[in-house]
């Protein structure tokens, strides 16, 4: 253990530790911008500089080691000062237009520069510009970007894909697409990982708000739209909603005072993807010599477009099975429509996604089997639907609760815990148990496939039939994974793979925590009525009523 005193306060740390977290453990707040715990610890900002006794110099307390009988001073005149100019240096080149920026109120920025009370920068402002493709779902605002580094180091050291790099040097030092290409020709995956970590407005996802409200005042158009399971258990945070009050039911409420015709939950379709997911996993156990093996699991866009682009000759392996999003939209286009007795081409098809991969998924060429252009015309995050519910000045909080619209809003447990990692493998094993036993698997049958860790193996027996399976969340983890599988060293026959971590409950559109989000997709499976996949008879009857004789 290491002695030491900050601010006067003495305190007992174990070595290696670093005066910021020596600080935070004694309840020392002290500002920082570009620092990431283990991703991020470069200093690059000057933000987090202490004063040190006997050092000449401000040391950046992020990456400084504690040192036994240290002398520190967080907040002293000379920390102080040098703390505040550097933030003013920061912003003479930052576009801080606040007023008009997406993360304006959630900008760490913002934040650090009001609590050290800057209310002007005496040094002449110039911005970075850069050209930017505005059809890519993530988009790069060059007079935003602080050069704190985050979105390199969370690409290169979790995500593995090192889209981003610095290019140039001295004070046209900047941050750009590695190799200087477009982003469009990159290996960009549209996880949005970089977005999520960006302190500032500089990284963000294509904002689709105005044409869903073009949308809900066409006359012409029918808006239906559909929410992610992942959605519910985050919804309410960026508009103040306490957990009590951000219930699924006061969401579609919300959704459905936009003006939009029809909300229903993607949970159905997440169990239809189930049923295929698992029945094909079952076709291809029956006739192992005719498949490559393992099968992994298709539903997310972002690792869709890594195996694409990182392994290619896997990519056969890929489940035949659309994502919940386009079974729905394709389902939206054809079996609603003929219910509604509408021309397929005057419904708008909606999602609500925790995903900013969803964005591109739903304008891939192919995804338009309904004949009605794409099945699904606009995606939309988490954080675009508190955005246009602020817009339209709701306030969900004075809603009453109401029910998602059928037959499309049925579903059961299964298809709500999709959002957690793990979740897309429980449920399509419980789907194959149930087909070849005729009866639900018990509750804590498969609870080996849950957890948060990056990487977990499984091995599960379905009527005398032992199954190994994979479940990996995160690109860089499932680059190990691949490499494993590669070399012969794994062998499975079933892998679950989400590029983000955690799953979608970590994915780039949403607001909250992982582990809040995992908590509370759990707590909504455990109340589903139902708690397999939509194989239950019960949910048939349900549908059938709805069906034109």
């Amino acid at each position: 253990m290491v002695n030491l005193t900050i601010n006067n306060k003495k305190i007992q740390v174990p070595e290696g530790t670093t005066i910021l977290a020596a600080a935070a453990q004694a309840g020392i707040k002290i500002p920082t911008l570009c620092y990431l715990k283990e991703i991020n610890e470069i200093g690059a900002c000057r933000v987090c500089v202490v004063e040190v006794e006997g050092k000449e110099t401000l040391v950046a307390s992020c990456n400084t080691a504690v040192e036994e009988g240290m002398v520190v001073y967080t907040n002293s005149y000379k920390a102080q000062h040098a703390r505040r100019m550097n933030v003013q240096l920061i912003l003479s080149e930052h576009d801080a237009h606040c007023a008009s920026c997406l993360r304006s109120g959630n900008c760490t920025l913002q934040s650090v520069a009001n609590d050290l009370n800057i209310g002007d920068v005496p040094f002449g402002e110039k911005y970075e510009q850069n050209e930017w493709p505005q059809d890519f779902p993530l988009i790069r605002d060059a007079s935003k970007c602080i050069k704190c580094m985050r979105c390199v180091q969370i690409c290169d050291k979790v995500q593995e894909l090192k889209i981003w790099d610095v290019i140039n040097t001295g004070k046209r030092t900047s941050v750009g697409v590695s190799g200087r290409k477009q982003i469009t020709e990159s290996d960009c995956a549209v996880c949005g990982q970089c977005i999520t970590h960006c302190p500032v407005g500089a990284l963000h996802e294509r904002d689709d708000i105005d044409k869903l409200m073009d949308a809900v005042h066409d006359p012409e158009k029918i808006v239906v739209v559909q929410i992610a399971p992942a959605v519910r258990s985050a919804w309410g945070e960026g508009i103040g909603l306490s957990r009590e009050m951000a219930t699924e039911k006061r969401m579609a409420a919300a959704v459905r005072a936009l003006g939009v015709d029809y909300v229903f939950d993607t949970n159905f379709s997440a169990d239809l993807t189930i049923m295929e997911e698992g029945n094909e996993f079952l076709e291809r156990m029956t006739h192992a010599d005719e498949y490559s093996w393992p099968m992994f699991t298709s539903c997310c866009p972002g690792w869709v477009r890594f195996v694409k682009s990182q392994y290619p000759d896997m990519v056969k392996n890929l489940s035949t099975a659309k994502s919940p999003q386009q079974m729905f939209g394709a389902v939206a286009k054809s079996y609603y429509a003929q219910i509604l007795d509408v021309d397929p081409s005057r419904i708008f098809s909606v999602s609500i996604m925790p995903c900013v991969a969803k964005k591109h998924e739903c304008a891939i060429p192919v995804m338009n089997d309904a004949g009605a252009g794409q099945d699904v015309d606009i995606s939309l995050t988490t954080r675009e639907l508190d955005r246009v519910l602020k817009a339209e000045l709701i306030s969900p909080a004075f809603l009453e609760e109401e029910e998602f619209d059928q037959p499309l809003g049925v579903g059961s447990g299964a298809g709500v815990i999709f959002g957690t990692t793990g979740g897309v493998m429980e449920a399509a094993l419980r789907t194959a148990y149930y087909v070849l036993n005729g009866k639900n698997p018990d509750p804590d049958l498969f609870k080996v496939v849950r957890g948060m860790e990056g990487i977990k193996e499984a091995e599960v027996e379905i009527a005398g039939i032992k199954i190994k399976a994979a479940i990996v969340s995160g690109l860089g983890n499932t680059r190990k994974l691949m490499e494993r599988i590669q070399s012969g060293e794994a062998e499975y026959h079933f892998v679950e793979v989400m590029a983000c971590p955690g799953g979608c409950v970590g994915g780039a559109g949403t607001l909250t925590s992982i582990p809040k989000a995992i908590k509370a997709g759990q707590d909504f499976a455990a109340q589903s009525e139902f708690k397999i996949s939509t194989q239950d008879e019960t949910v048939f009857e349900k549908l059938g009523k709805y069906t034109k004789k």
